[in-house]
């Protein structure tokens, strides 16, 4: 999936419309291989994602480290994507993932993403969360579907995607606080040592 935001950050072209949130000195390819569009954003190339992540064109990313997530007495163990070209990346070309896996993408702070499944091949859901953990809302996301899904509110930091209708089967709803093994995400991406 992908972001869109008021604030700078680079696009994820895979699912994102817009930009993701990033502190304003970038890091990694932020303007690599990037052109600016029309509103000024950036515009990535598929070529320069896939060798920003050492990732041939048209192939999945390598996993990424997970964390343990909770969403009431639910687990999942979720990569966590949090730079650019991981941002970007996300799903695409990935053939299956497990029932009790999800990636959850960090952001710098709180926007207005939108997402959508360009070369995503599974069905997935997605839940829009804002910094203290709360989900704001869950959408259903088809492959390949390149419509964007604007998050209504301006207050998401982090999108966890799941296989398409987890939440419901698990009764995970908008309200559900999600939390890691190290506590709130706030504490577990943010928290200064």
């Amino acid at each position: 999936m992908a972001a869109a935001s008021s604030h700078s950050l680079s696009m994820r072209f895979c699912r994102i419309l817009g930009l993701v949130l990033l502190p304003v000195a970038c890091t990694g390819g932020c303007g690599r291989g990037a052109a600016p569009t029309a509103e000024g954003r950036l515009a990535v190339t598929t070529a320069s994602a896939a060798s920003a992540t050492n990732v041939p064109a048209g192939r999945p990313q390598p996993k990424l480290p997970t964390v343990k997530l909770w969403l009431g007495a639910q687990e999942l163990a979720a990569e966590v994507a949090r730079t650019p070209m991981q941002v970007q990346t996300g799903m695409m070309f990935r053939k299956s993932m497990a029932e009790n896996e999800a990636m959850l993408f960090v952001f710098a702070g709180p926007h207005r993403p939108a997402f959508w499944m360009k070369n995503t091949l599974i069905p997935l859901s997605c839940a829009y969360i804002d910094s203290e953990g709360t989900i704001l809302e869950i959408h259903d996301m088809k492959p390949k579907d390149e419509s964007p899904i604007q998050a209504e509110s301006g207050r998401v930091q982090y999108v966890l995607e799941v296989n398409q209708g987890w939440f419901e089967r698990n009764k995970v709803g908008v309200g559900t606080v999600v939390r890691t093994e190290h506590g709130s995400l706030t504490d577990t991406f943010f928290k200064r040592r």
